[in-house]
């Protein structure tokens, strides 16, 4: 079942979205070498709390068959780990790159933004697929129009990374949101036009471009959370939460902040 939102509750969507927008943008300010993603979950959870919201990914339940609870606030993914990585206690090294998804519970209802992060002096060839996952993103919400529909979403995605040689990640994908984190309908990075559930006003989605520098074939880490490459090259994840709304896609989160902070270190 997809629920359309009101007008009431996309704005505690946007309440929610901001606070999870703000959140990344502290984070942005102790990404250095020698930090670790642990440091990072405690400073996010501290962060979301004291805002007055409660951090929706900590005991999240729904991992692989056999997984315990989510156990951290943030998921933080490095290098070659695409999604789900679970924050530990070491130093992140310079050249990396990592992945920070987070998610926000506020007023009842649910926040949810991910961005990848340079680690230091970064190679030329993954910085350029870092560039062109967070391009597919924004071509994506570009399409997403009353009237169009979710092929539409997941094909600009697709188009745009695999013109340039990159693998589309296929198994985990972008989903709606609401009062839950994940809700009706899945939006997936590939598609063809014209296709899959029609958008309109009221719509509320998480679009996640999840794309790699080589191969997208995945394997699961032993902690049943982490998904990585199998060939071991990195991977990049964007995501914005939107609303289908007055006839246009309105970005709920921002990356404003961040992209500011970021480019005061580089």
């Amino acid at each position: 079942m997809i629920y359309l939102k009101t007008e009431e509750e996309i704005g505690y969507l946007r309440q929610a979205n901001q606070l999870v927008s703000a959140t990344l943008a502290e984070i942005a300010k102790i990404v250095k070498p020698g930090v670790s993603t642990l440091e990072m979950d405690t400073l996010a959870e501290q962060f979301i709390r004291d805002h007055g919201a409660v951090p929706t990914f900590k005991g999240f339940p729904e991992g692989m068959p056999g997984a315990k609870p989510f156990p951290a606030s943030i998921c933080a993914s490095v290098n070659g780990v695409v999604v789900h990585g679970i924050p530990d206690d070491c130093p992140l090294q310079d050249g990396d790159i990592v992945s920070i998804d987070c998610g926000t519970f506020l007023n009842g209802f649910c926040g949810d933004s991910a961005y990848t992060f340079c680690v230091g002096e970064v190679a030329e060839e993954t910085k350029t697929l870092l560039r062109t996952t967070k391009e597919s993103l924004y071509k994506a919400i570009d399409t997403a129009l009353p009237g169009r529909r979710l092929g539409d979403i997941g094909h600009a995605v697709q188009r745009h990374c695999e013109a340039q040689g990159y693998g589309i990640v296929r198994e985990f994908v972008g989903h709606g949101i609401g009062r839950e984190m994940h809700e009706e309908p899945s939006v997936p990075n590939y598609g063809r036009p014209g296709t899959g559930k029609q958008l309109k006003n009221g719509l509320c989605i998480a679009i996640e471009p999840m794309v790699t520098l080589g191969s997208p074939e995945l394997a699961l880490l032993p902690d049943l959370w982490g998904v990585t490459t199998r060939d071991g090259r990195p991977a990049a994840h964007f995501e914005h939460t939107i609303a289908i709304h007055n006839g246009k896609a309105e970005i709920l989160s921002t990356f404003e902040e961040i992209e500011r902070i970021e480019g005061q270190r580089y």
